[in-house]
């Protein structure tokens, strides 16, 4: 897993999802839909010309860095964040632990 200095991400409100860059190309987003005071993740690509250089976890990382600045509890319903977030206990503070449950519960 590598990260370079050229890699930067960025939330892109018009486009409901967080953006990762290296150097100027896109190289995958996490999507996300904001309801009830919340920031549900639905889904993380990352292209497959950029598999395994650690951008996944790069971009998951500053996403939900991001949402705990903004003190946002979120719902990680995409299984690579929530796996990220399962393996980084870090986070556990800012997941909506009664909704995943409730969620979980009804599958």
């Amino acid at each position: 897993m590598t990260e370079s200095a050229s890699t930067q991400v960025t939330d892109n409100p018009a486009a409901s999802r967080y953006e990762v860059r290296d150097g100027d190309q896109l190289a995958g987003f996490a999507r996300y839909v904001r309801r009830g005071g919340r920031t549900f993740f639905v889904h993380t690509e990352i292209d497959p010309s950029f598999g395994g250089q650690g951008l996944g976890t790069a971009l998951v990382r500053a996403a939900l860095d991001a949402e705990r600045a903004a003190g946002t509890p979120i719902v990680p319903l995409c299984p690579f964040v929530r796996g990220y977030v399962e393996r980084h206990s870090e986070y556990n503070d800012i997941v909506d632990a009664g909704l995943v449950a409730s969620i979980d519960n009804d599958a």
